[in-house]
């Protein structure tokens, strides 16, 4: 991301696709790579990635500015869900805000498959809802 991002407008559910998703393999993820979760509250408290920003996509637009205080000003956000649907659609909208984002194919349920730590917010271990 280059320079503030800017104010998101529009709903997250009714995006217009057009081209493919720009994904990433969860194999392919470095552990300081930024991740977004959009995931509901219920989903999060099961279990998440450790370092992870939460930001519902039921809540998403009304929180965006939360995306842009946490994310790197020059990085790319990959976004994750349960299996890559609500990821997908994040992503998308993202990508018509300017700002360098991919989803996280197969979620976090292929995250959990592969081996990397689910925790809960307190640190102990967590599964995927």
């Amino acid at each position: 991301m280059t320079g503030r991002a800017p104010k998101a407008s529009g709903s997250v559910g009714t995006m217009n696709f057009g081209g493919g998703v720009p994904t990433v393999q969860v194999t392919d993820l470095k552990d300081d790579d930024f991740l977004l979760d959009v995931r509901e509250d219920d989903e999060w408290q099961a279990g998440h990635a450790e370092g992870a920003l939460h930001i519902p996509i039921s809540e998403f637009v009304a929180r965006y500015g939360e995306l842009t205080e946490a994310a790197p000003q020059d990085g790319r956000v990959h976004v994750i869900c349960r299996s890559g649907g609500r990821s997908a659609q994040v992503t998308m909208y993202l990508a018509q805000q300017g700002i360098d984002a991919v989803n996280v194919d197969g979620g976090m349920q292929l995250w959990a498959e592969t081996g990397r730590p689910v925790v809960t917010d307190d640190g102990r271990p967590g599964f995927v809802l």
